[in-house]
């Protein structure tokens, strides 16, 4: 549940946000498949649509939130940059009627290129995978994508990183930031222990919203 490009797309040897990921699939589907959906977003769950709407889980991982979202009436767009997990999402959640897309922050470029619009944007356990320069070309394809009163619900994991991965200790209050420079309201920023028990690990649960009226959301 991340975000970037494929280590195939990069020419350095530094560690990209999906690494890690394609080795450990299986065993990370499992860890993500052991907690639901709702007791992830408990503290979110008032801010997401209530009628069918048009929804983007950005580095859907095993396909958990985005499968949920469609049980519930929403058209969901799960985008997933590691291969094997798009695998195991879909073989789990086999007629769930989301839509799996091979896409990734921080431009999501063919879901930008596709003119689509979301009301909601889920970004669960991703934001913390991008860095300093990729954060703010991020949030910038983040307001793209969404429409008009849209909102953004994305987690923050704080804590040791796990070996093999690539992570930074992002701030709640850069993250807003970068919202805010782009219209987006706050709307939430809470605080939960982490569901797995993991020593040291914690997470911040934030949501932001566009401005019905801002005419860059057409």
């Amino acid at each position: 549940m991340r975000g970037s490009r494929t280590d195939e797309q990069r020419t350095d040897e530094q560690p990209t946000s999906t690494t890690g990921y394609a080795e450990a699939a299986e065993q990370l589907a499992t860890q993500y498949e052991a907690v639901t959906f709702a007791e992830v977003h408990r503290e979110a769950l008032h801010l997401f649509p209530a009628g069918p709407a048009d929804v983007l889980d950005v580095g859907a991982g095993s396909g958990r939130d985005a499968a949920a979202l469609a049980a519930l009436g929403h058209r969901v767009v799960a985008a997933e940059p590691t291969a094997e997990l798009r695998r195991i999402g879909e073989r789990l959640h086999t007629g769930s009627g989301v839509r799996w897309v091979d896409d990734a922050l921080p431009g999501l470029p063919r879901l930008t290129a596709a003119g689509d619009r979301f009301d909601l944007l889920l970004l669960t356990a991703v934001w913390m995978h991008l860095t300093a320069d990729e954060r703010p070309l991020a949030m910038d394809a983040l307001a793209a994508l969404l429409a008009p009163a849209g909102r953004v619900v994305l987690t923050l994991r704080h804590g040791p990183v796990p070996p093999g991965r690539r992570m930074f200790d992002v701030s709640p209050e850069e993250t807003a930031e970068l919202a805010r420079d782009r219209g987006l309201r706050p709307l939430l920023h809470a605080e939960r222990a982490d569901l797995h028990g993991r020593s040291g690990v914690h997470w911040t649960i934030l949501a932001f919203e566009r401005n019905p009226s801002d005419s860059t959301a057409a």
